[in-house]
């Protein structure tokens, strides 16, 4: 029978969620504060003609991101193009710089050049890499996760040392390189999980083989493309958008969701699927159903927040990569200001992306669009002069890199992101960028439950749920919760065959 769900917030998850609990044939209607789609990947364009990715910049795992497509007949190439980057990026070292080539046949060659049986070393863990990715994306990532039962399958438990779940990344690598720069260029994947290396298990070399073996891709017209065209899909299904929609409260009574409380007004749903920051979507409840208390959330490992600058300069900056990694100082000493001391970076590390090297339409011409992200730790203050005082520390790095000078001159468009305006943005806990850490002990049935303990039709999607953040696993975290409100609604229609109002 057809009912009425609803989902908050349209990041990747929830378009996710919308377009798969849609299919089933339900109604559904998406809600979002904003007044477009994509949560922390949403674009901006300005008076100036330069075009901006908000969030996101790596297209990784592509054939995990087709599926989602497929799953409803349709293909990527029917919504943009996608090319790939070569070299995929460059990383700059104190000393030389290193590009990754796009063919790993090249990329052996360059490990070669850098440690002798380094090409060899790669082949092998590349190779141990694409059984991780193969098992655990395929296979791993795609429980929800309630029971560690779900993981009790002959093909899982065949793989399990060859998941190397127990091992940490940082001592699986140094099994296989020695040459400190090689590291480096391994560990950086893991980066984008949240953690030191130390702390993250050995299993997301699969990140090696998504990112380094599968390429690095970028959709013309900027990763918002992506946004749009999953939007687009929700909507074939039958999804309904509603913008500028903050919802302010959720009523729940004898167990079950009651209504929403929408920019002031109330309205029934079936169920709910909140993809909106976990921590936050909890905030709207009363104390006696939430999931997680505050001494829950305190305890937990988040990713970082980042400082974030975006650029418009009037002139091209020769000899910057399209991805750009800035590796100059101590990887440690930064990951240390995060974790540990929790401030700012002395001798930070950061990343620049320059789209308009590959995709002309994102800046006037002859002029460059530069997007420059600093992790930093989350509940940081992050005033403006502390904020400019990074940007020339970045921006200097830069003109030593290119040999360009007087780079702050030449700006004529700039924009700052940091932790307050995560909080204020998206409410994110914190002021976290990428959701929680996938450390071992924030892990598969670790992580916070897909679902309400209490409140049976309110489920949660996205980056602080299963399978954790990134944009294919919040892609594949809304098709889980489509599956689960899908029984859900089974067991309703059996046991009460009713429509809810809207």
């Amino acid at each position: 029978m057809r009912r009425k769900i609803a989902i908050i917030g349209s990041g990747f998850s929830g378009l996710s969620a919308a377009a798969y609990v849609a299919r089933q044939g339900h109604e559904v209607h998406v809600f979002e504060k904003h007044d477009k789609p994509g949560g922390r990947a949403r674009q901006f364009t300005t008076t100036e003609g330069y075009v901006f990715d908000m969030g996101p910049s790596w297209y990784w795992m592509p054939d995990i991101i087709e599926n989602f497509f497929n799953d409803f007949g349709f293909n990527t190439s029917e919504f943009f193009e996608l090319v790939s980057l070569d070299p995929q990026f460059e990383i700059i070292f104190a000393d030389e710089k290193l590009s990754l080539p796009d063919s790993l046949q090249e990329m052996k060659m360059l490990f070669e050049k850098m440690e002798k049986n380094a090409g060899g070393q790669l082949e092998k863990f590349m190779k141990a890499a694409q059984y991780k990715y193969e098992v655990g994306m395929k296979d791993f990532v795609q429980k929800p996760c309630y029971k560690w039962l779900e993981f009790i399958s002959p093909k899982i438990a065949v793989s399990a040392l060859k998941l190397n779940l127990l091992t940490n990344f940082r001592s699986y690598v140094s099994k296989y390189f020695s040459n400190p720069k090689l590291k480096a260029l391994m560990e950086f994947p893991v980066i984008f999980l949240g953690a030191s290396p130390g702390k993250i298990p050995a299993l997301y070399s699969l990140m090696n083989y998504g990112g380094y073996a599968l390429g690095t891709h970028y959709p013309m017209g900027g990763f918002y493309q992506l946004v749009l065209a999953m939007q687009k899909v929700a909507e074939f299904q039958g999804a309904t958008f509603h913008f500028n929609s903050n919802i302010e409260r959720i009523n729940t009574q004898n167990g079950k969701v009651t209504l929403l409380i929408i920019n002031g007004k109330k309205h029934f749903f079936d169920a709910v699927v909140a993809s909106s920051d976990y921590h936050h979507t909890e905030s709207l409840l009363d104390a006696s159903v939430k999931n997680y208390d505050e001494k829950y959330w305190q305890q937990k490992t988040f990713a970082p927040s980042c400082l974030i600058f975006y650029l418009g300069f009037n002139e091209k900056i020769h000899g910057l990569k399209h991805h750009t990694l800035f590796f100059e100082n101590d990887f440690d000493e930064h990951i240390d200001a995060i974790y540990r001391k929790k401030r700012w970076p002395e001798n930070p590390l950061f990343y620049s992306c320059c789209p308009s090297k590959t995709d002309p339409g994102v800046a006037p011409k002859n002029h460059e669009n530069v997007f420059l992200l600093m992790p930093v730790a989350i509940g940081l203050n992050d005033e403006e002069d502390i904020r400019q005082k990074y940007l020339v520390n970045m921006i200097r790095r830069i003109e030593k890199h290119t040999g360009t000078t007087n780079l702050m001159e030449k700006v004529v468009y700039q924009k700052s992101y940091c932790v307050s305006d995560f909080r204020s943005d998206y409410n994110a806990y914190g002021g976290n960028a990428y959701g929680l850490a996938n450390t071992l002990s924030q892990t598969a049935v670790l992580k916070p439950k897909i679902r309400n303990k209490k409140v049976g039709n309110l489920f949660y999607t996205g980056q602080l749920t299963v399978p954790g953040p990134g944009v294919p696993p919040s892609i594949i975290s809304g098709k889980i919760v489509a599956n689960e409100v899908s029984k859900f609604l089974t067991i309703q229609n059996e046991k009460h065959p009713v429509t809810a109002h809207f």
